[in-house]
């Protein structure tokens, strides 16, 4: 062999090697965003369209996460099984992680990231082996795509209700509104709203509506870029008609009284570096997600102009949305909060792999016991609101937190919209409090 020959052969080497290896970064990002492109998950004796209780639920126990199953066991709610379907964010956060791919890592301590400047983090497959698996899917939850550059619900209804008889003690009315400062792939001004002195990543303004005993009061919260920097959240009281600075530990209080936490929002509400993530599996199990626009939806109450009408609840105590469950893949992952005071031992969350909304998250005592779960159902936002279809938003669509030993339970119905005129960047601020409660 002469030396050019010799020096083509390592050329085409290298260039097989390089393709080779661009042809492996791009099956990351597609085997993270599209699982179900090749095959669809199956289980023994599971269909589309079967329903799963008392009766039958023993076989499918290892796709049902053990509180739920333990409620199906009890005859407090059945499940109703649909077909397993793609839910495809939008392109640009898919296209925003191939171009970010490599190029982001952990720091030094929890609540450190280099390096990322939209989309998935970590889209590679966790490891088992590895010791910060479950931070690095913390993380790809935190960036997710989980109501898109910004969205609003409007309007979301929660009711508190007497797990043992169904009364429903309490309806609040809210508008709930989100918004992204950076890492913004889709919504104008992208990649970032500017100024942004704070050096904020994400807002949460909430407002309610109604009844008249607490109608107006607000909730801000400010989370940094910086996740070791803590929230700012202020709290506007409408019978007081003033803004007061919420102290860290109130995030962990019985939010207006439900069952829910400021921390419990979205599945998570907080900073990556208040917990201990651990990463304890990947697995297929049954998940909340559904077409809106297929259900028997909720006739008699919460109808909107338009015509659009709310998930519907039903089993024990009416504790229960009325949808379909979708077999998934799923990653398990535990959070211990860092802090020996808080109210919870540990929660397990189930993220789902596709999306990284978290659907399911049960949460234990600093006893070790089983205190509450907490469904968030999932639509499909091409069976949604017409304005929703098309913006890859996996959408929050109904919610149950159950208190397993207070019997009671908070329940949400969900108007989500993403429209970016809902929620601008001047509501997110201690001055449109003011304004608005005034």
């Amino acid at each position: 062999m002469n030396n050019k020959t010799l020096t083509r052969c390592t050329l085409a080497l290298g260039l097989a090697a390089t393709l080779g290896s661009s042809q492996a970064l791009a099956d990351v990002v597609d085997n993270s965003f599209y699982p179900y492109r090749d095959s669809q998950p199956s289980h023994p004796g599971l269909s589309a369209g079967m329903t799963i209780n008392q009766g039958n639920v023993a076989q499918f126990k290892d796709i049902i996460d053990p509180a739920f199953l333990s409620f199906i066991e009890q005859g407090w709610v059945e499940l109703t099984v649909g077909q397993t379907s793609s839910f495809d964010l939008h392109p640009n956060y898919v296209e925003a992680t191939r171009a970010g791919l490599g190029q982001v890592s952990l720091g030094a301590k929890p609540g450190e990231i280099n390096g990322w400047q939209a989309g998935r983090p970590f889209p590679e497959e966790p490891d088992a082996n590895d010791p910060r698996a479950g931070e690095k899917l913390a993380w790809n939850y935190k960036y997710g795509y989980n109501w898109g550059d910004s969205a609003a619900i409007m309007p979301f209804y929660w009711k508190y209700r007497d797990m043992n008889n169904g009364r429903v003690e309490r309806t609040i009315k809210f508008n709930f509104h989100f918004l992204n400062f950076t890492g913004r792939v889709n919504q104008e001004p992208k990649p970032a709203i500017t100024p942004n002195p704070s050096e904020l990543f994400r807002g949460i303004y909430v407002q309610v509506l109604e009844p008249h005993d607490v109608r107006n009061t607000q909730l801000l919260i400010h989370r940094a870029m910086d996740d070791l920097k803590r929230d700012n959240s202020w709290l506007y009281l409408g019978f007081q008609r003033r803004v007061r600075r919420l102290a860290t530990g109130q995030v962990t209080d019985a939010f207006l009284g439900s069952d829910l936490m400021i921390e419990d929002f979205e599945g998570y509400n907080g900073r990556i570096s208040d917990m201990n993530w651990s990463y304890k599996g990947t697995r297929y199990m049954l998940m909340p997600f559904y077409n809106h626009n297929d259900l028997q939806l909720d006739s008699e109450t919460h109808s909107d102009s338009d015509g659009y009408q709310v998930v519907a609840f039903g089993g024990q105590g009416g504790c229960f949305p009325n949808i379909t469950w979708q077999l998934r893949k799923v990653y398990e992952v535990e959070a211990e909060p860092v802090d020996g005071s808080h109210p919870l031992a540990k929660r397990t969350h189930y993220m789902d792999a596709q999306t990284f909304t978290i659907p399911r998250t049960v949460a234990y005592d600093r006893r070790g016991s089983l205190w509450k779960t907490f469904t968030i159902g999932q639509a499909h936002p091409d069976h949604h609101l017409p304005k929703n279809k098309g913006s890859g938003v996996s959408i929050d669509d109904s919610f149950s937190m159950i208190d397993v030993q207070a019997m009671h339970c908070t329940t949400g119905q969900f108007k989500g919209q993403v429209d970016p005129s809902l929620s601008t960047p001047e509501m997110f601020s201690v001055q449109h409090m003011r304004a608005t409660g005034n």
